[in-house]
């Protein structure tokens, strides 16, 4: 017969504790980070390089890659050739790069995305930039951030640091799921 008394040293009954703590440890962890939605980026106020007001509405229901970035950010300038290669090889599948920079004017950035040869959308975050990284899980508010959103409106993919060519492709996919 299996007794259901456990025993109660305080080695056993510390060892337990830690054991249930780690547990709901555990389950919490996978439910915050079981998809969190984007709602707060297609809701967000930007602006076009124009300087006029823009959202990401139009992208709400399509799988988007969105790229947090700033021209004085030196990973970031790393990244970009990435990303329009990226965007280039992914071409056709639906899944479209949109870049989000920080910054306050359209002019220095439409002059930036000539000189690195952007094709992908680019809009202005100024200075909402903390409060929108922050609602997408980018706690450190570090660049570059990249979050890959499915169709669905979940965020399928995020990563905090310079992207590599292999991160990108493990972007698209999760955003094409």
């Amino acid at each position: 017969m299996i007794s259901n008394h456990l025993p109660s040293s305080p080695r056993l009954r510390r060892l337990r504790g830690l054991l249930l703590a780690g547990a709901c440890a555990l389950l919490a962890g996978s439910a915050a980070a079981a998809e969190p939605a984007a709602d707060p980026l297609f809701a967000a106020a930007l602006a076009d390089l124009n300087d006029k007001p823009a959202t990401l509405a139009a992208w709400k229901g399509k799988p988007v890659i969105v790229n947090f970035w700033a021209r004085w950010c030196t990973p970031c300038r790393q990244e970009i050739p990435e990303f329009v290669k990226a965007r280039a090889r992914h071409k056709g599948s639906g899944v479209e790069v949109i870049g989000l920079a920080l910054e306050e004017q359209g002019a220095p950035v439409r002059e930036f995305a000539k000189a690195y040869d952007i094709e992908y959308p680019l809009m202005l975050i100024k200075d909402r930039s903390v409060e929108l990284m922050s609602a997408l899980g980018n706690a450190q508010l570090g660049l570059p951030f990249t979050v890959a959103v499915d169709a669905r409106g979940k965020i399928a993919f995020m990563k905090l640091g310079p992207m590599t060519a292999a991160d990108m492709d493990k972007a698209f996919a999760a955003a094409r799921r």
